[in-house]
């Protein structure tokens, strides 16, 4: 057997691979390599695809400089700002994805935390959105404690989101006006609360194979189920804005050798998944079976309407686990 074999069905027996495997994976032959993750995909999460949508409920006149964000307040991008968007706004459009199959939607709001005051007009929104649609409600409202996520449960989240962004060690490259630590707290804050965690981060921000491994077993050891892999779309304005774009093989590697890591979790290709020519498709046969759909918080996605045939197509089938 060649290694790639063992290290299949290794993956498959349920033994976790390690750091150096998963390192190895990078030289594997690509088509073979995606190959195995698929049938790994198959065999942990069969034919489940998780789509969701999201509005990015607040935007612009964030605090912090992350170096890849058009919204910081840091930055000269032209990115749209305004305070938190009217509830009627964000009910309409949940209803409107639902309408369209969608069965998660997620706001997105713009800074380094919402305050408390911001968190109840959102729990009021979220209330309502559970009482007139239904749909399965996430929210990414910053670095929130145990209580505030804990208001938000009651209100009807079910799954906070809270990117990593990228490994410890290239953390403070990307953001230094808050640190990876304080992500790993908002994200076991949102756990003890009881809900679910959305984690993942974005690729081609100058990291290495070995930042994107590590930031992999960061997931695993928090027990982290979806993993967003966002493309980063360099942002004119921003300190990244002349970073090399990741290219589609680039992104089936990545998204391959994730599903060996994380082999039961939804990967799920985020932003940046419009710059890839196929949208996506191949790297949806390389072990990803998930997808936000829709724009994105600052930049056009791809239409539901065009995602949902696609998924037909590829033979995935749209659902959500219990939660």
């Amino acid at each position: 057997m060649t290694n790639l074999q063992i290290l299949t069905e290794k993956v498959l027996n349920g033994e976790p691979i390690t750091r150096t495997e998963a390192l190895g994976l990078c030289g594997e032959p690509l088509d073979e390599l995606c190959e195995s993750a698929d049938k790994i995909r198959r065999h942990f999460c069969s034919d489940r695809f998780d789509i969701c949508t999201i509005i990015n409920g607040k935007s612009g006149r964030c605090s912090e400089n992350c170096k890849f964000c058009a919204q910081s307040a840091r930055y000269c991008t032209g990115a749209e700002e305004y305070p938190l968007l009217d509830g009627d706004k964000i009910v309409a459009q949940a209803k409107q994805n639902y309408e369209q199959g969608i069965l998660r939607y997620s706001i997105v709001t713009s800074g380094k935390r919402l305050t408390d005051a911001e968190i109840e007009k959102m729990c009021g929104v979220i209330r309502r959105i559970k009482t007139e649609v239904g749909i399965s409600v996430c929210v990414s409202f910053g670095l929130l404690n145990r209580e505030q996520y804990l208001k938000l449960k009651d209100a009807g989240v079910t799954r906070v989101h809270n990117n990593l962004e990228t490994s410890r060690r290239y953390f403070p490259k990307v953001c230094t006006t808050h640190t990876f630590d304080d992500k790993l707290a908002a994200i076991r804050a949102a756990q003890s609360a009881g809900l679910t965690v959305c984690s993942g981060g974005i690729m081609g921000l100058g990291e290495t194979s070995e930042d994107r491994i590590d930031m992999a077993l960061t997931l695993r050891e928090l027990g982290i189920k979806s993993v967003p892999l966002n493309m980063l779309n360099p942002i004119a304005g921003t300190p990244f804005e002349n970073n090399q774009r990741l290219t589609s093989d680039d992104m089936r590697r990545i998204a391959a050798v994730y599903r060996f890591i994380l082999p039961d979790a939804d990967i799920r290709l985020a932003g940046g998944r419009g710059l890839i020519p196929d949208k996506g498709r191949a790297c949806f046969l390389s072990g990803a079976n998930a997808a936000i759909s829709g724009d994105m918080l600052t930049t056009s996605g791809i239409t539901v309407e065009t995602d949902m045939k696609l998924i037909a197509e590829l033979g995935y089938e749209v659902k959500i686990d219990n939660e």
